[in-house]
């Protein structure tokens, strides 16, 4: 295997011994209620507990730790949606490197003041990963910088497998490791683990069903890749040229999960686990969500890639989430428009152990009589079927409620 792949379980093995002072040795917790929730014994490796929120810390220490003394003056140039660029950045200014990073355009905000405020000079360019990769490899001939690839470097991805040396040493009899895949540097540096210490342990990747780029590179499919998604971390157009040989010979499956699961999957971890997951990091428990059959009674590792989300985008997470569950409901009520008709309404919520938390009339796009009017009640509810039974206590008095409008 040594001389046929780019890395190897020695070159991880060094970078361990290299980077060991660099990066947090991340804690693996089991799960006692996503074990529940899923069927299978779920174990989380925490690599949202990293500096920068990310597994990304360790290959950049890895290869930052390669460069020479006249690179090191020069600095280094990157392109990154967020992870990479932080890691690198917050890396680099310890060590005294000047690094820029060059960030699309469409990059969440705090990602980008994140970069900043960790020492990097922050380009922004391009709609997507390709025009800014572009843009960087012009100002590394430009500036006479140093190219630091997100996943397509051994030194990188050598980084990236140290997980896999944790998490195997914390739990050594997991059957199967779920890794969230992009460009592959990750689940390439695990697998080379896996292969070398423990080949029982099946390996599988996840994607977002927008960017099947792995797949597409190892001929599972032919999907389109692109489009907006809450896992930008892995919204990556095209997997890496070191990285998919290794993928193709020594990872058991690569899968896609939609929005949705990861979506649900965010809102879980941080509801039972209480922690913080950006969609790529939450893609290997979507995994499991999405076909719980496969991993049942099985010992399941998770990778939680990362933490860095944006926080308006956790709260939309987390309010589609309540309304997924049915424990936020919208509910229709045709009333007379007269006084007391509101306090009546919310009497009989009440009554039913609904609390409403927004209410708003709706007169003028109405087909109703001129003096009736559309009561929009957004209701805090114990569940769809509690959902349900308010609307039975309103019909029960008297109300219509518009069909289809709650949970």
């Amino acid at each position: 295997m040594g001389d046929t792949f780019a890395v190897t379980a020695a070159d991880v093995e060094r970078a361990a011994v290299c980077i060991r002072d660099a990066v947090v040795r991340t804690p693996t917790v089991r799960s006692e209620t996503l074990s529940a929730v899923t069927g299978a014994e779920i174990w989380l490796k925490f690599e949202n507990l990293q500096f920068t929120a990310s597994f990304k810390d360790r290959g950049a220490a890895n290869r930052l730790a390669t460069l020479t003394a006249d690179e090191r003056r020069r600095g280094v140039v990157a392109m990154s949606a967020g992870n990479h660029a932080q890691a690198l950045a917050h890396r680099a200014t310890r060590l005294g490197i000047p690094a820029v990073i060059v960030m699309p355009v469409t990059t969440p905000n705090v990602k980008i003041v994140n970069t900043e405020r960790l020492g990097a000079r922050v380009v922004l360019h391009g709609a997507d990963l390709a025009a800014a990769a572009a843009r960087a490899r012009e100002l590394e001939r430009a500036e006479g910088l140093v190219w630091v690839a997100p996943f397509d470097d051994p030194a990188v991805i050598a980084g990236q497998g140290t997980v896999a040396l944790e998490l195997f040493a914390d739990t050594p009899d997991l059957d199967a490791v779920i890794v969230p895949v992009g460009g592959g540097g990750l689940i390439a540096g695990m697998a080379v683990v896996a292969a070398a210490h423990r080949p029982t342990t099946e390996i599988i990747g996840v994607e977002t069903e927008l960017f099947p780029s792995m797949r597409n590179a190892l001929g599972l499919s032919d999907a389109p890749v692109g489009g907006a998604t809450v896992a930008e971390g892995i919204a990556v157009a095209k997997a890496g040229e070191l990285t998919t040989p290794i993928v193709r010979a020594l990872v058991a499956d690569v899968v896609t999960v939609s929005e949705a699961r990861i979506e649900e999957a965010v809102a879980l971890l941080l509801e039972i686990e209480k922690t913080v997951t950006e969609g790529a990091g939450a893609a290997g428990l979507a995994a499991v969500l999405d076909d719980p059959p496969r991993f049942a009674g099985r010992k399941v590792g998770l990778v939680l890639s990362g933490g860095n989300v944006d926080p308006r985008v956790l709260a939309q997470i987390i309010m589609r989430s309540l309304v997924r569950s049915g424990r936020l409901s919208r509910i229709s009520v045709d009333i007379t428009d007269v006084p007391g008709a509101l306090a009546r309404v919310s009497t009989v919520v009440a009554q039913a152990g609904g609390n409403i938390i927004e209410v708003a009339h709706q007169r003028t796009f109405s087909e109703l009589s001129i003096k009736s009017a559309v009561l929009e009640l957004m209701v805090e509810t114990r569940d769809r079927a509690h959902a349900g039974e308010i609307v039975a206590a309103l019909t029960s008095d008297g109300y219509h409620v518009g069909t289809g409008t709650h949970g």
